[in-house]
């Protein structure tokens, strides 16, 4: 029965022990884990304000990707039809003249037409590609930016919880 139902001698200098144990966990352990708590707290909440300000941002480049190619949209229909309008020109205009000299002329313009429509029509499809590219480019440069930087942060968090244990 002894086992069971220790002394008193025993009992106070367990106390005592815990009480002490207590007190210096509470001085000097304690106080470093609420730090570390409040500092991954901290970390966790600037992680979902950037995650949130990129979205936002992607969110944003999209739009504007979807504008400029509306505009590019817009600008193309206009080309076309001023190119439909100087054709009708050149056309109206050599009918006037002799039947050879228009017979001429419409050949000239219609090649005329042609190649500056093909050169409108490559040129531009160079620009819409160069701004797609751009947009592109911008936009992954951003999210791999956001995904490198977190990754960085969570890999260095987890070196220093290494080395800290």
């Amino acid at each position: 029965m002894e086992l069971f139902m220790p002394e008193a001698g025993l009992v106070f200098w367990m106390f005592v022990v815990f009480v002490v144990l207590f007190a210096i966990l509470a001085k000097f352990a304690w106080p470093v884990i609420i730090k570390m708590v409040d500092e991954r707290a901290d970390l966790i909440d600037k992680g979902v304000e950037y995650a949130e300000a990129a979205k936002a941002s992607l969110e944003n480049s999209e739009n504007q990707a979807r504008a400029i190619l509306a505009e590019a949209n817009q600008r193309q229909l206009e080309i076309l039809q001023e190119a439909a309008q100087m054709k009708a020109q050149i056309i109206e205009e050599a009918k006037k003249a002799a039947a050879e000299e228009a017979k001429k002329l419409t050949d000239a313009a219609a090649i005329s037409i042609e190649q500056s429509r093909k050169e409108a029509e490559l040129q531009f499809r160079q620009e819409v590609s160069q701004f797609a590219l751009t947009i592109a480019e911008n936009i992954i440069r951003k999210e791999l930016a956001g995904d490198t930087a977190q990754a960085e942060i969570v890999e260095q968090l987890l070196n220093e919880l290494e080395h800290k244990n």
